[in-house]
């Protein structure tokens, strides 16, 4: 099996996708900082790996890891050992940490938010239209970032004061360009900030999921200290950046195919459908890290070795014409059906879901209705990918408003 290196600066994903699905379901795949894993790359191998009880979270199972070979200051040793929470734990302590998410985000209660989510992004807009006429925006800094953050901070309960900050250490945390002697003060100083967010709301509970998981450990649902951190930490990190990427990957769709932006805007087609489009062919995240097999696992004609870790390539399942037909290469918002995977499948689905769609769902409209005109300033393929391997985003998004 031929190892492909995937790449730490990112700049061709789409077509590092499809040489990870040209090798098969399950490829050979080499992370930054030469740590060896698979990965699986086709649709229904995905959905049948995701639902395997065979793979498994616990980071122990893994021979590298037991052998020494993953060092601490790996770059991406955040998200391959972030820490006990829901997204490192299966089974009864995965539905346990869990459900208290799960019950706050349901779409019933994500709907919920959507007065403010309109309130947020009026006053984003509001703030664009302020701008001198014909000065080039960085829609990513001005819209798709604030929106989002503000949205999971008011829902966790995290003060405003602290997003710069927050801002800074996700930078590093996601980069595969942070230097290895920074990772380790890094991890901890993202432990502190959220240490400090759990004790205050300890002290001061308010009506915010923070303190809702504080008030559930001391009523008896055996959530450590350390879980509450973990997750919160978890909820705020998943639940920006994957909307960030969302709204901005959906603008670049829109705007490298006219055609189809004139049918959304007309009403001829459904905002919907531009969100679920686009979730599936320039899906937010791109990787995700990473599971780990209890034993020999069966992926098509390959088989998965015990002890070896496990990634999901999100960028090429999207792709997977198996699954899509043959135009999936291909950016179409009349798509039906539209059978993605891009919040995941299984146990482990994203429980904001539902929160990063509304969110879209309410700010690409009201973007171009009150920017119509709006314009890329630079070609779309001048647009520079961040050095994420896990997430697909842009360093910046610059446009003309018009």
């Amino acid at each position: 099996m031929t190892r492909i290196a995937l790449d730490p600066f990112v700049a061709d994903l789409d077509g590092e996708s499809a040489r990870l699905r040209a090798a098969g379901p399950l490829a050979e795949v080499e992370l930054p900082g030469g740590v060896h894993c698979y990965a699986v790359t086709h649709h229904a191998e995905a959905r049948q790996l995701l639902t395997d009880s065979r793979i498994v979270k616990d980071i122990d199972v893994w021979n590298a890891w037991q052998r020494g070979e993953i060092p601490m200051d790996w770059p991406l040793i955040g998200l391959a050992n972030p820490g006990r929470s829901m997204l490192t734990v299966d089974g009864a302590d995965h539905r346990r940490l869990r459900t208290l998410v799960a019950q706050a985000l349901t779409v019933k209660r994500v709907e919920r938010l959507r007065a403010g989510i309109e309130a947020l992004t009026t006053a984003s807009l509001d703030r664009l239209a302020a701008l001198p006429k014909g000065e080039r925006v960085d829609l990513k800094a001005e819209f798709a970032y604030p929106l989002p953050m503000n949205v999971i901070s008011e829902l966790m309960g995290v003060d405003s004061a602290d997003h710069p900050r927050l801002k800074e250490l996700f930078e590093k945390f996601f980069s595969t360009q942070t230097p290895p002697e920074e990772v380790p003060q890094m991890m901890a100083d993202l432990g502190a900030l959220f240490t400090k967010i759990v004790d205050g709301k300890r002290e001061n509970p308010g009506d915010d999921l923070t303190s809702a998981l504080i008030a559930a450990s001391e009523n008896g649902d055996r959530l450590t200290d350390e879980e509450i951190v973990n997750t919160l930490q978890l909820i705020i990190a998943a639940g920006h950046e994957t909307t960030i990427s969302l709204i901005v990957n959906s603008v670049v769709a829109l705007q490298t195919h006219p055609e189809q932006r004139k049918q959304v805007l007309s009403g001829e087609v459904p905002w919907e459908n531009v969100i679920e489009e686009t979730l599936r062919w320039n899906t937010p995240t791109s990787h995700v890290l990473i599971r780990f097999a209890t034993e020999d696992v069966e992926v098509g004609d390959k088989v998965l070795p015990k002890g070896e870790a496990l990634i999901v390539s999100f960028g090429a399942l999207g792709r997977d014409e198996a699954q899509h037909g043959p135009t999936a290469g291909d950016f179409d918002i009349t798509r039906s059906p539209n059978r993605h995977i891009a919040f995941g499948h299984g146990p482990h689905v994203c429980p904001g879901a539902a929160l990063s769609r509304l969110e879209a769902g309410v700010a690409l409209p009201a973007l171009y209705e009150r920017f119509p005109e709006l314009e890329l300033a630079v070609p779309a393929s001048e647009l520079r990918n961040k050095p994420i391997v896990t997430q697909n985003d842009l360093h910046d998004l610059p446009v003309e408003l018009g």
